[in-house]
């Protein structure tokens, strides 16, 4: 397994989960994900025990999610809550119920042990909150590649000035090299800020900011395990305060926020939401943004799919460079958190052997 297990991800937008049951594997996982006749949003196991079928091709009914096999159906919490013809229902029938939260526009699930979970946890992004300051749309890819190379991707942006020199890189690409780069480690994860002083903008900022000559143009990067990360970026006319003074009104102002969750060991769910912190009055410039960045992200998952079939074939060596300081960190964090695991698991099936053993 090369995923994270006790941690949350976001399984779904909130338009997505509706009455109609979504099939959605999750971790390696068969998830059918629903909303019960409160509302309320449900992920369940998606295999019926009774014959294996998927619960994803039933119905949601006032008792629950009902198997449109045989009619079995089951609670919110996975308990067989009726079987056609049958009075007694056996706890051998009951099925896995997932950890689900609604939170901020998101919808986040708990792939590892229930008891484990701890909603206060959950990353806290306040901008989903202010749709008049930050507008935004929503999106989702799904990608060939394992969640943490797009992560690698978005904690190492040298490759803007190549990758996307048709999009948000264009100029020269050494500009995006020479950055001022300050990197830190924290508790979950790394962040860093970049700065690219009397820039020459990319025609995406040109086209939504007007600007006439250079800009001094910031990228600010956190990742947050597993699969997180919030980004703030923007630029203004060079020399007017952006970078001496923290004055970063009159430019403009693009928030990201980019949750990578693992469908496979060999590829994943890319859920992103864009933000525009400028002419907010204007429904426009948002869906503008949207869809330029859009084409930015078509650009990154062609290299990520790629990217995975040659390591999948041969997965090494790989060398590392001066720039990828920050991306080392977030995978050491990744690693370690997974050797954690596998070390509790470990643990807690050597000791129910040795309780097997005394009884």
């Amino acid at each position: 397994m090369t995923f994270i297990r006790n941690d949350w991800y976001v399984a779904a937008w909130p338009n997505e989960v509706t009455e109609k049951p979504l099939a959605r594997r999750l971790g390696n996982q068969p998830v059918v994900l629903y909303r019960d006749r409160s509302g309320r949003a449900v992920a369940l196991h998606d295999r019926c025990p009774h014959r294996g079928a998927p619960l994803s091709l039933g119905e949601v009914t006032d008792s629950g999610l009902q198997c449109n096999y045989h009619g079995l159906t089951f609670g919110a919490d996975g308990t067989c809550v009726i079987i056609p013809g049958q009075d007694r229902i056996s706890a051998k029938n009951c099925i896995k119920s997932y950890p689900l939260v609604e939170k901020q526009g998101f919808i986040w699930i708990w792939l590892g042990d229930p008891a484990k979970a701890d909603a206060s946890t959950i990353v806290d992004y306040p901008y989903h909150d202010d749709a008049k300051t930050w507008p935004r749309k929503c999106g989702m890819m799904h990608v060939k590649g394992h969640y943490m190379l797009m992560v690698d991707n978005l904690m190492d942006l040298t490759h803007i000035g190549y990758m996307h020199k048709n999009t948000i890189g264009s100029g020269p690409a050494d500009e995006y090299v020479k950055a001022i780069m300050k990197p830190e480690r924290t508790p979950r994860g790394a962040k860093f800020s970049r700065w690219l002083l009397d820039h020459t903008p990319p025609a995406t900022y040109v086209a939504a900011g007007g600007f006439k000559g250079k800009v001094d143009r910031w990228q600010e990067f956190e990742h947050v395990a597993p699969g997180n990360v919030l980004m703030y970026t923007g630029g203004k006319d060079a020399g007017t305060g952006a970078y001496d003074r923290n004055d970063r009104e009159g430019g403009i102002q693009l928030r990201i926020f980019h949750a990578l969750t693992p469908e496979t060991d060999t590829s994943c769910f890319y859920f992103f939401s864009t933000m525009t912190g400028y002419r907010q009055e204007d429904p426009k410039t948002c869906e503008q943004y949207h869809d330029a960045i859009l084409r930015t992200f078509v650009e990154d998952v062609e290299f990520i799919e790629g990217q995975q079939a040659r390591l999948s074939e041969f997965p090494s060596p790989q060398i590392d460079t001066i720039h990828d300081t920050v991306r080392v960190w977030v995978r050491r964090h990744h690693e370690a958190r997974l050797a954690e695991e596998a070390r509790n698991m470990e643990n807690a099936a050597a000791s129910e052997a040795s309780s097997l053993a005394r009884a």
